[in-house]
């Protein structure tokens, strides 16, 4: 019977790359796997191939790592919804456009939430002495430098700037939307709609657009 080659001890140095990287990539994946609460300095190091104190140099503790793990799981966010924003046609008029723009931001936030539930979690999760200890971490914007609510916020001004929103309702027009998108995408991760498939997911995601875009 053939043995297994033996995993290499954990080394005390990181001698090639970015240990930093290197451990916040495998905070990244523990995230991904099991969102905020799998995300644990000492599982990382182990991932890194490095001995726990070896991590303190770069993170001082699992807060830490998890407030930039969360910055990178909001910049996730936001670049799924920046793709679903650049397949948007320019072909119809400005108004159709824009109103394309806020559907597709909605759309893209939603497909996040079902395909990388790990990492939405631990972008919006909402336990508050965490979320105190946290503070405001470090940016979390997309490749187009906007951050999942300015990506919305954006979205809508431009729907005022073709006249398709009145600028007296513009102001908070984003806490609405985003609570009903919101809303229904934790609904698919952890509520009553877990399981249900996808093609009636999106096709429920599309009516809430309906829905937001007349109520706006």
């Amino acid at each position: 019977m053939r043995r297994s080659t033996p995993l290499p001890p954990p080394r005390s140095s990181y001698r090639h790359g970015d240990l930093r990287r290197a451990l916040l990539d495998a905070g990244i994946e523990l995230a991904r796997e099991g969102g905020p609460e799998a995300v644990v300095l000492r599982e990382a190091t182990r991932r890194a191939g490095v001995v726990p104190n070896a991590a303190y140099r770069h993170f001082a503790s699992r807060l830490d790592l998890l407030r930039e793990v969360r910055a990178a799981a909001l910049s996730a966010v936001a670049s799924a919804m920046e793709k679903e924003l650049a397949a948007v046609s320019t072909d119809g008029s400005a108004t159709e456009v824009a109103r394309a723009g806020v559907r597709a931001v909605g759309a893209g936030y939603m497909r996040f939430a079902r395909e990388e539930t790990g990492l939405f979690r631990t972008a919006f999760f909402a336990e508050p002495e965490i979320l105190e200890a946290l503070g405001a971490g470090p940016a979390a914007s997309g490749p187009g430098g906007l951050n999942p609510f300015e990506l919305l916020g954006a979205a809508l001004d431009r729907l005022v700037a073709v006249g398709a929103l009145p600028s007296a309702r513009r102001p908070g027009a984003e806490f609405l939307a985003w609570s009903a998108v919101h809303g229904l995408a934790l609904l698919t991760i952890e509520g009553p709609l877990r399981g249900v498939p996808a093609a009636q997911l999106d096709a429920l995601g599309q009516r809430l657009l309906d829905m937001v875009e007349k109520g706006l």
